[in-house]
């Protein structure tokens, strides 16, 4: 039924799907106590225009759902032709040199489409990109979710102890390495640092990839644009260099994340529990 839907779906134009996926935010909104809750707490009360933030994020959440259909069953033309690059420069230059890359995206706008759309270009045929990935706990998810996220070449490394493995192998070969910095790890896998003002587990992964083999760490996200007229995506360089002290690091890392999602802090994913305390981790203060 799940696999049945989701063919359904991906028969949608992009518009369409924002335009249901916005709908779909609200309902879920309003028909899930606990999901209100985490996403009322999670926009900071410091935010500028908070109110109106909190309530473009809860459709942008559910334009974020239903835009996976169309970005993971599109050819490669029809990718290419709605994203557009507000920094091409950029790109050309951090690929231009012989140094292996980190790419740290986060929750923020459509970031999905940055793997595909770079495999589907003329640079992801001459330098692939290894992306981490954490494995559905459904397990018929996980056909859709790997299949889907493997178009273009795209290589795939779950979130484990081989996921770790290959991604180290990839930045030997020069390869660029993708994962999500603000998605909480696991116990031993992680440090509390600052976000937003509050104490997040923060993972010390990207520091260590990026100390162990003198990576460029570079940041991307995928802003949606308005009525489905497709994503523009922005990379640009971290701008504080890693010191390779763990706690340092990620404290510097989630202030770029910081500023990266004050670019759009609407199409960020606030309802992502970002300040859980994992399994076994002791809680910050206590």
């Amino acid at each position: 039924m799940l696999m049945l839907a989701f063919r359904v779906l991906s028969l949608l134009p992009l518009r369409a799907l924002h335009a249901v996926g916005g709908m779909l935010g609200w309902v879920v909104y309003w028909a899930s106590p606990g999901y209100r809750r985490r996403i009322r707490a999670n926009v900071p009360q410091t935010l500028a225009n908070r109110t109106r933030v909190l309530r473009q994020a809860v459709a942008e959440s559910g334009k974020q759902v239903l835009e996976l259909a169309w970005v993971w069953t599109r050819p490669a033309e029809q990718i290419l032709a709605r994203v557009q690059t507000d920094n091409p420069e950029l790109i050309d230059s951090i690929l231009a040199q012989d140094r292996a890359v980190v790419m740290l995206t986060p929750h923020l706008g459509c970031f999905e489409v940055i793997a595909q759309s770079y495999m589907a270009s003329a640079a992801g045929k001459s330098r692939p990109m290894l992306a981490l990935y954490r494995i559905p706990r459904k397990a018929v998810l996980r056909p859709i979710f790997e299949q889907a996220r493997a178009r273009h070449g795209l290589l795939l490394a779950p979130a484990d102890l081989h996921g770790v493995r290959l991604m180290l192998r990839a930045l030997r070969n020069r390869e660029i390495v993708g994962l999500l910095p603000d998605q909480v790890p696991s116990r031993g896998e992680g440090v509390w640092a600052p976000f937003f003002g509050r104490p997040a587990f923060t993972m010390t992964l990207p520091g260590r990839l990026a100390r162990a083999h003198d990576a460029l760490v570079v940041l991307v996200f995928a802003r949606r644009l308005a009525r489905g007229a497709g994503f523009c995506i922005h990379w640009q360089a971290l701008e504080e260099a890693l010191s390779g002290e763990p706690q340092e690091d990620a404290a510097r890392i989630n202030r770029a994340m910081e500023q990266l999602i004050l670019r759009c802090p609407e199409q960020y994913l606030w309802s992502y529990n970002r300040y859980k305390t994992p399994v076994g981790v002791q809680a910050p203060g206590t």
